[in-house]
């Protein structure tokens, strides 16, 4: 055989559909590089071989005549290097691989079936362009949301008026650790932490919040956007100890590598994302999701035993009108999406890895529980956050087929090959942030295992852990604040959203984070002031009257002069049921447990 082509020629069985459909996706992949024609126009050009040989495999056809078939003959053209080196150098790999393709070959009606139902039948290039941008732009939104919601507590929180100053916060550290704090809390703050900082980095947050929705230099904003964020949650301390804070670090720190290098994202000159950060986001929504599930099922009796549904939405920590409603269901139900949920958690999240179809199913699933968990409980930008990483779950193709025409944008690919240090710089970071990922993974899932101390990446909070309510609250402890001149009268503070009031309804206040409400509610699980140490904090600012504090409550009892006496007492909260509701109008019913933290003064 000799060809004296200048490109490797790739021969097919045209009459096969599981065959087209293949051939036209790895067109797609190749490019340039590698011609096809089906067999039965070109079988005539080489004598040489076999009739049957083209019917039983595909024939690829090198320049210098060289003729592979099978499994070779598809790495060489697909010019996959890794496979390729393993299917010359790693024994065995090379007889499974042919055998493998033999078994399809001669079975190739039934996995021409398996193609459709699970791929479809499109033929247009796999791209996630489209998925990409909504990804961006919804990210762009969180942070927005994140820096907005921020913004407005800030100065109550760690101001230098607030609960837990970040420059005392920064001074202790300092004096403490020394120069190893500057690794161990990484933020700009270390240059100034006054409050004309924190809001220049609130505002600068929300400034490239924009610019990233905008599509303008999109690596560069994402980069300013994780530091600056990484900043505040670095000196945030209790207040910003979030799931969702280290999830959107995550997340975010992802999307620098896998944002187009562009000056301005647009469809007209798409580039193709990153393959290597695609996968890594998925496999951070996968463990994301199914770390939910197995700390619930491991961790805590309720859960399996699917009675937690009947007390979660009272004991959560915000809960929403609709959570009260779902509270009332029967107990056969709340069981009943028990075992829904840990089917979510536990099972969907494979369908992350699995063909476009079951893929896409699987990411209707993961984002139906997200709704339902916005609508009965308040978690700020978290399902959100969740939601968006769901988006790169689903490709351009089926994003086409899901969309009026007049909303898909015609997408035009633009090749931008990177320099060789530049595709192995790619790789290596990638390879680094799966390798740490899988080992704290690892270490959540198998405790018993001793696996790798990555304890040095922690500072950077974009390699996490995670997993919501592993131990179930079955009780909801509730601290009531109040105030008074004369120890007699008793003034109660207010809180914007927490419960207090038991006629008050509980409120939606998702996608915004109240972080001090939030924090009161560990506070109660506490039990004791003495467990909280920035529970004191908060009350001394009270008795000061700082206005930073107060405006985070909803009503000040006391406008004209801070209280001589400060004092926090417990309650057990409970949701009151239909007929209560209706007679007296109460959402809640409330029973006075014990004093939280006595009556304090100032000297």
């Amino acid at each position: 055989m000799h060809s004296q082509s200048s490109k490797p020629l790739l021969v097919y069985d045209n009459a096969c559909d599981f065959c087209r459909y293949w051939i036209a996706q790895w067109r797609h992949v190749t490019a340039d590089s590698v011609d096809y024609a089906p067999y039965q126009e070109v079988a005539t050009q080489f004598p040489g071989i076999p009739l049957s040989a083209f019917e039983n495999s595909v024939q690829l056809i090198l320049q210098d005549g060289t003729v592979l078939s099978g499994a070779a003959a598809v790495l060489r053209a697909l010019n996959n290097g890794l496979l390729l080196w393993c299917y010359y150098r790693l024994p065995g790999f090379a007889g499974v691989s042919e055998g493998i393709y033999r078994f399809v070959a001669q079975h190739r009606p039934f996995f021409s079936a398996m193609t459709r139902w699970l791929w479809g039948t499109h033929t247009e290039r796999i791209g996630f362009c489209l998925s990409r941008w909504l990804f961006l732009r919804g990210l762009g939104g969180i942070y927005l949301i994140a820096f907005l919601s921020l913004w407005v507590q800030i100065h109550g929180l760690v101001g230098g008026n607030g609960i837990l100053p970040a420059e005392q916060y920064l001074e202790v550290v300092r004096e403490q650790i020394g120069t190893e704090g500057y690794y161990l809390v990484p933020t700009l703050f270390w240059l100034n932490a006054s409050d004309a900082c924190l809001n220049l980095l609130c505002a600068g947050g929300v400034l490239l919040s924009f610019v990233l929705i905008a599509g303008f230099v999109p690596p560069f904003a994402l980069i300013g956007l994780w530091v600056f964020y990484l900043s505040l949650v670095s000196v945030g301390q209790v207040f910003l100890s979030f799931q969702w804070d280290v999830l959107l670090l995550e997340a975010g720190f992802l999307a620098i590598f896998f944002a187009p290098l562009q000056l301005r994202e647009r469809f007209t000159r798409a580039l193709q994302p990153s393959t290597a950060f695609l996968w890594l986001f998925r496999w951070l929504l996968f463990r994301l999701m199914f770390a939910s599930g197995f700390v619930k099922l491991a961790s805590d009796e309720v859960w399996r035993n699917l009675t937690a549904l009947n007390f979660h939405y009272e004991t959560q920590p915000l809960p929403t009108g609709f959570g009260w409603y779902a509270h009332q269901l029967p107990e056969a139900f709340q069981k009943a999406s028990v075992i829904g949920m840990f089917a979510t958690e536990l099972v969907v999240p494979f369908l992350i890895f699995a063909p476009r179809r079951l893929r896409t199913l699987g990411c209707i699933g993961l984002v139906g529980l997200q709704v339902l968990i916005i609508l009965t409980g308040n978690y700020c930008f978290f399902n959100l956050l969740t939601i968006a990483l769901c988006f790169l779950l689903i490709d351009d193709a089926t994003w086409k087929g899901l969309l009026p025409r007049g909303l898909m944008p015609t997408i035009r690919f633009v090749e931008q090959p990177l320099h060789r240090y530049g595709r192995a710089g790619i790789v290596v970071v990638a390879t680094l942030l799966f390798l740490l990922s899988g080992i704290r993974f690892g270490g959540q899932l198998f405790r018993e295992i001793r696996f790798p101390d990555v304890a040095w990446i922690t500072p950077f909070r974009s390699v996490n852990t995670y997993g919501l309510f592993a131990d179930m609250t079955e009780s909801r402890p509730e601290i009531i604040v109040e105030g008074s001149n004369d120890r007699i009268e008793w003034k109660t503070y207010q809180f914007r959203w927490k419960p207090g009031d038991p006629a008050t309804a509980p409120k939606w206040v998702a996608p915004h984070q109240p972080r001090l409400d939030w924090q009161m509610w560990f506070a109660a699980l506490q039990g004791s002031y003495q467990r909280t140490p920035w529970f004191l904090n908060f009350m001394g600012a009270l008795l000061q009257g700082k206005p930073e504090v107060l405006q985070l409550l909803a009503e000040d009892p006391f406008p004209d002069k801070p209280p001589r006496y400060i004092r926090a007492t417990l309650y057990e909260y409970r949701f009151t049921d239909l007929t209560t509701k209706r007679s007296e109008g109460a959402w809640w019913h409330r029973e006075w447990k014990r004093i939280y933290c006595p009556a304090i003064s100032l000297r």
